[in-house]
């Protein structure tokens, strides 16, 4: 059963930091920084009575993690429209790839100002390769045909809800090598059952730290959503981690993070009904109820 939105839910997201921090194991990883590590976990979110899973324990930037997803549902894979909208957290990947390729060590913020003034530079250093908004809306197949999987995703439910392939993913094999950062909440799966959609989230690779806050905010709107847009109620949303780490220079901020009382999740209202999934705009989207603790700050690990 769902955990209730009393600070229970979110007791969670502590328990799993103390978990890794306790007993997970240390490991090199690709980015060099180290993690500890764990296999498999999983957490429950209540979303029926309109919260949302927004951690209250730090100062969590939610309207980034919704114009992160809207990003995704454009089917957009370069960084410029996220810049345009005062989203910076996936520059660190084209910046570092721009670095490397020139050798001229450029500011953040130099490079990110490139990207959004001159064309040309922002097609060639701002693109990320076939990441998540090309997977979802433009799957390629074997035959070069282009698969939309979230506009073939509201048709299923619409017109099959019992079935057990309302689900959509990332991890296009043929493709993963071109990406920046291949898919880490790479499936996502629906269940219809009394009016309410539920949905089941997988993902292999986990940053406990930065990223799964923002998952679990990004999830939690695109199941309301997908319920909004198919005449249903949101259920739950059911977390599954695989590799589940924190970065070791993250593990300081955490305990801290750990040592505080969490509170009630906010709620999430629509301001209005867009004719289509790909339709909402940051302004359709209204948080009340959030009283968090103050922000953490962490590094990007890269």
């Amino acid at each position: 059963m769902p955990i209730a939105n009393d600070g229970s839910a979110e007791r969670q997201y502590l328990e799993l930091i103390e978990e890794i921090l306790t007993n997970g194991v240390y490991r090199d990883d690709r980015t060099g920084v180290g993690t500890y590590s764990i296999h498999g976990a999983t957490m429950r979110f209540d979303l029926s009575e309109g919260h949302i899973p927004v951690l209250t324990t730090k100062k969590t930037g939610y309207k980034l993690a919704i114009k992160e997803m809207l990003w995704f549902l454009s089917g957009e894979t370069n960084i410029r429209p996220l810049l345009r909208s005062g989203v910076s957290i996936w520059s660190d990947w084209p910046h570092q790839k721009y670095v490397k390729a020139t050798g001229e060590d450029i500011p953040m913020d130099v490079f990110e100002a490139r990207i959004l003034a001159e064309d040309n530079f922002a097609e060639r250093w701002g693109d990320l390769g076939p990441v998540y908004g090309s997977q979802w809306r433009r799957w390629k197949g074997a035959d070069g045909a282009e698969h939309d999987q979230l506009s073939a995703l509201v048709e299923q439910i619409k017109t099959n809800p019992n079935s057990r392939r309302l689900l959509f993913h990332g991890w296009n094999v043929a493709e993963v090598d071109e990406m920046a950062l291949p898919p880490c909440h790479l499936l996502y799966q629906y269940f219809v059952a009394d009016g309410r959609l539920s949905s089941t989230v997988y993902q292999r690779s986990v940053d406990v730290g930065l990223g799964l806050p923002f998952n679990i905010i990004g999830a939690s709107i695109l199941l309301r959503m997908l319920a909004q847009q198919c005449d249903l109620e949101p259920g739950e949303l059911f977390w599954v981690g695989h590799d589940v780490h924190i970065y070791a220079n993250h593990a300081e901020s955490l305990t801290i993070q750990r040592g505080r009382s969490p509170r009630e999740f906010p709620k999430l209202h629509f301001r209005r009904r867009p004719e289509s999934l790909f339709q909402y705009e940051i302004d359709d989207f209204e948080v009340t109820g959030y009283a968090p603790h103050p922000a953490i700050s962490m590094a990007v690990a890269v």
